[in-house]
């Protein structure tokens, strides 16, 4: 256009030309600039929107723990932990806007907010960052690990948190991998990285809006769940003559431990033994014939006491002629540790019953009695009573003696394979459990060895790693597992014969 000689005239035109092309160049970004704030004020409305639903949420769970506090107590923990991080992290980037747009007089002019200085000069200086650069990767950094850590390593967030506030270093069209900071906010005009900042507090609140609607809709989930559920026999009456029929229904019924009643009334009057969510029958059972067992469970629900009915019926019968003698935690008794043992006879009172036992030692305890095994193979229990028409019972029952099976090693109520971080395991006590025993042990892990790849073992006495161990675990590296062998515990004051070993695989 600036070649060869020009009249007057081609020269107008050519400047006309280079003046028309300028003009769309700069209603181009006028229209672009605009486009951001606009999008900046749409995402400032629904972040308002969602607060406000957040905040009903975060209100209900309240409402359901101070009714339930078994059930959503625990929930409600995390929920507060959770919109703890998300309030300073958004109050943290709402102060950052306010920085960008100290300067600015009329907030609502976003062709004026065109230019790049502030951030460029707020974040970077030359190719590394300021303090306040480093500061706000922290702060994105921070909000994840600290999210992960209050749900948990295995939680299905955990994937979902780590693209939202992802800060991985970009690779552009040209394949050049650029640091995240320098790809989203170095010389971008300042209302598009106002945008950008505003977006990312949409994603805390989004956040906090899945987490808890997840916590409460899991209790729901968990509660209707037919595992929640057993088949429940209503026979009819619960005494019957040879050659009746048997009739009744079966029903299903939902059990919850953390369903704690407000108040309970039997047979008209207040019953207070509340165990687990269950009303423990526990009463005379009166004369010989039938009996009627009525009352009401009333639970807070949502401000409003609901009153559920319940209606049953049982017969007491005469005396029969032999004891019945049964162990509460099967045909088994375990050395090392108090087996309960119940001992009954119909019609005559535990205080009447001359119990005696072999093969161990033989104590009682309120109603029932407990059986401590000696080194034999069987413990027999030997029952006599005389009954009220002079004739005398004898009775007995035989139990095999076993040692307390293995226990397995754990950390954090976890056995196996164990993902979790290296800060985790270091703070974590090492533990010992039994999951599927039929006793509650007291089981106390007096030591154990630790290996971590490329390092000697070493030995730790008490449940938590030593500074020696600690400086073995320094040295390991992501998806390296550790093993937590070797581990001696007691159980009652029984020393454990064997302990399974536990591994952890460090995620970071």
């Amino acid at each position: 256009m600036a070649g060869g000689k020009m009249s007057a005239r081609q020269k107008m035109i050519n400047l006309m030309y280079l003046v028309f092309i300028a003009m769309l160049a700069m209603n181009m970004s006028k229209e672009v600039l605009s486009a951001f704030g606009f999008m900046n004020e749409k995402l400032t409305e629904n972040n308002t929107s969602t607060t406000a639903k957040n905040n009903e949420a975060y209100a209900n769970l309240a409402t359901k723990a101070s009714e339930q506090a078994a059930k959503f107590g625990p929930l409600k923990i995390q929920a507060d932990k959770i919109k703890g991080f998300s309030s300073d992290f958004y109050n943290s980037l709402e102060e950052l806007k306010g920085k960008m747009t100290a300067d600015i007089d009329d907030k609502n002019d976003y062709e004026a907010m065109d230019k790049t200085a502030f951030l460029d000069e707020y974040f970077f200086k030359g190719d590394k960052f300021t303090p306040e650069g480093q500061a706000f990767l922290d702060q994105i950094n921070g909000y994840r690990t600290n999210v992960t850590n209050v749900l948990g390593s295995d939680s299905k967030f955990v994937p979902i948190l780590a693209k939202r506030f992802s800060t991985n270093d970009d690779t552009n069209r040209d394949g050049k991998t650029i640091k995240w900071l320098d790809y989203r906010y170095k010389g971008f005009p300042l209302v598009a990285s106002l945008t950008n900042i505003t977006q990312m507090q949409a994603d805390i609140k989004n956040t906090e809006s899945d987490i808890v609607s997840d916590l409460l809709g899991g209790k729901l989930e968990e509660a209707l769940s037919l595992n929640n559920y057993k088949g429940i026999v209503a026979l009819d009456k619960n005494a019957y003559f040879a050659g009746e029929k048997v009739t009744g229904k079966i029903v299903l019924g939902r059990y919850d431990a953390t369903m704690v009643p407000d108040n309970v009334t039997l047979n008209g009057k207040d019953y207070k033994n509340i165990q687990s969510g269950q009303v423990i029958i526990d009463m005379p059972a009166g004369r010989v014939g039938n009996h009627d067992i009525k009352g009401k469970i009333a639970f807070t629900q949502n401000g409003e006491v609901v009153e559920v009915p319940f209606e049953s019926s049982y017969s007491v019968i005469p005396e029969p002629s032999s004891a019945v003698v049964s162990a509460d935690k099967m045909n088994v008794v375990y050395r090392g540790l108090d087996n309960p043992i119940s001992v009954s006879l119909p019609g005559v009172s535990s205080n009447n019953l001359k119990v005696s036992a072999s093969g161990g030692k033989l104590t009682r305890k309120g109603k029932g009695f407990s059986i401590r095994p000696a080194g034999g193979k069987v413990a027999v229990i030997n029952v006599s009573a005389k009954l009220s028409s002079g004739k005398t019972v004898n009775s007995k029952a035989t139990f095999r003696i076993k040692d307390i099976p293995a226990a397995m090693g754990s950390v954090r109520e976890q056995y196996g394979t164990v993902r979790m971080p290296k800060s985790g395991l270091a703070n974590a006590p090492i533990a010992a459990g039994l999951p599927d025993f039929e006793f509650d042990l007291n089981i106390k892990v007096k030591s154990f060895k630790i290996k971590v790849p490329g390092q000697l073992t070493i030995i730790v006495n008490g449940n938590k790693l030593t500074a020696a161990a600690k400086q073995k675990l320094s040295k390991a590296k992501r998806g390296d597992i550790i093993n937590i062998y070797g581990i001696k515990a007691t159980a009652n004051g029984y020393n454990l014969k064997k302990v399974l070993p536990v591994n952890i695989e460090l995620t970071n």
